[in-house]
């Protein structure tokens, strides 16, 4: 890979003594963004209580927050690469703070839906620029590696912190704490980096297209939404119009970045086989993967009845897989070669999910404990290498843009993931047969079957669980096969597109 960087830059990065705690800062907002896309989940079940909302209601309230960030990464990434990192950066935290305030004190749904649609907006702030900053802040390409490995470490660790932090909050505070924890973390992030961070842009950024951030927006948000209700409720009119003008708008974007002089996102980036390669290998990878993360947390509570607390800190080996494969990703690459750890660690976590297929309701921790812990260190050896790649491909000036491209793969990855897996694991679980009597609710979901099992007589409600749980469990194992398939796939599919890809090794 050939340096874009002049050896009198370098020189003076490599001499910058804060660059280390300006990455803490970094890590800090990164973390914030995880912990905060999985904490909700736990008090979806305190907000129903309290707030009283529909059901479409609470769907929103699940899923605007990344519906939103998905619509924007691009934009905000490019927005960024234009005003400078730091500042939105710093801008989009306090912000991110401040709005955390009025989700915890939301007193209706609506009121809810909005403040995470607001939360949104300033999620996609954080996460491009980060990245974009590692890119600026660490020229040496060693450093930057191990710089990437902790931001993904971070991402990865935050994930599995968010179900522990909001099982304790939730067992002894409301469930606006979940909200309130982002205070403090902001608090630190924007005063240390206001010192710490350095400011940087593209020199000759050209203007800021609103035409090509509407269309990106709806671009996003239509396709994204579309896949999530057709898996639901099937192809209906307004599923069906919606994933035309998603996609007709995600047409219009493409079109207009390739006809404009300074685009919002250049495409010609995707010509990069590394570059693109990376990106698709990151959104199928997540695909493949978000069906065991979104039911995982159901199977520990609902199918073996762990409590909350619990069950987050069962999902941990992932976490710490990832964060010790993170760190050391970057010096495997350059041993070995770039696609060899990709693709290895990528076909690692097929197999993992392929011994998921043998779950039952009483299987023991550790098979599952054993099955997260390698499911996190093939993720930590793919993702940390695949984003140290896209970094690579790009000039500087295009950090921001690149960074939100790699970001969106992730979110795109995930609707599509929890959409056809979890069609899969819905579609077996509702074809069940409970006892005499079983009330239709019941087939709706897991957690309806257990709230329903506490209305019926004892005999009566032991079936019903049993054979609910049975069904769902089924349900997972079909998920967690075509999840396994899917990463095997892109395994192979990794070991072609990566050929010859290597990471810098000096400056």
């Amino acid at each position: 890979m050939t340096s874009t960087l002049q050896p009198a830059s370098m020189t003076e990065a490599e001499k910058r003594p804060g660059r280390w705690l300006a990455l803490s800062v970094l890590v800090l907002a990164v973390l914030l963004v995880a912990v905060d896309a999985t904490v909700l989940g736990l008090a979806t079940p305190y907000i129903s209580e309290d707030l009283n909302p529909s059901g479409t209601q609470l769907l929103w309230i699940g899923d605007v927050y990344s519906f939103v960030i998905a619509g924007l990464l691009v934009s905000m990434g490019s927005l960024g690469d234009r005003i400078g990192r730091k500042r939105i950066l710093l801008g989009g935290a306090t912000v991110f703070g401040a709005i955390s305030v009025l989700n915890a004190y939301a007193t209706t749904p609506e009121l809810l839906i909005l403040a995470r649609a607001l939360l949104g907006v300033a999620g996609a702030t954080l996460m491009p620029a980060t990245l974009a900053l590692i890119r600026n802040l660490f020229h040496d390409p060693r450093e930057r590696s191990l710089a990437v490995g902790i931001w993904g470490a971070t991402a990865s660790a935050g994930t599995a912190v968010g179900p522990i932090v909001g099982g304790f909050l939730l067992g002894h505070f409301w469930w606006g704490s979940v909200f309130l924890i982002n205070l403090p973390v902001m608090v630190v992030l924007v005063l240390v980096g206001i010192r710490t961070l350095p400011e940087s842009r593209n020199p000759d950024p050209g203007p800021w297209d609103l035409i090509s951030v509407v269309l990106s927006l709806v671009g996003m948000i239509g396709v994204v939404y579309a896949v999530k209700e057709a898996a639901t409720h099937g192809f209906t009119p307004a599923t069906l119009a919606a994933g035309l003008l998603g996609a007709a708008a995600l047409y219009g974007f493409v079109h207009r970045q390739l006809t404009m002089p300074t685009p919002l996102l250049d495409m010609r980036l995707f010509r990069k086989r590394g570059f693109s390669g990376a990106v698709l290998a990151d959104l199928l990878t997540v695909l493949g993967m978000s069906g065991l993360v979104f039911f995982l947390s159901q199977y520990l509570q609902l199918v073996q009845g762990r409590r909350p607390f619990e069950a987050g800190l069962a999902e941990l080996p992932a976490a710490v897989g990832a964060v010790a494969a993170g760190l050391v990703a970057g010096r495997a690459a350059r041993r070995f070669s770039v696609r060899a750890v990709v693709s290895g660690g990528l076909a690692v976590v097929g197999l993992a999910l392929a011994v998921l297929t043998t779950l039952g309701q009483s299987t023991g921790y550790p098979v599952l404990g054993a099955a997260l812990l390698v499911v996190g260190v093939g993720a930590g050896f793919s993702f940390t290498v695949t984003a140290d790649v896209i970094l690579s491909s790009v000039p500087k000036d295009q950090a921001g843009a690149a960074s939100a491209v790699s970001e969106t793969a992730y979110e795109l990855g995930a609707a599509l993931g929890i959409a056809l897996l979890g069609s899969i694991v819905t579609g077996v679980y509702r074809d069940f047969t409970g006892p005499a009597g079983t009330p239709e609710a019941a087939h709706e979901s897991l957690g309806a079957a257990v709230e329903t099992a506490t209305t019926l007589p004892a005999r009566t409600s032991a079936e019903l669980l049993t054979a609910a749980r049975d069904s769902f469990v089924h349900g997972l194992h079909l998920a967690s096969g075509a999840g396994a398939a899917v990463l095997l796939a892109t395994a192979a599919a990794a070991w072609f597109l990566l050929k010859d890809q290597k990471l810098e090794s000096t400056g």
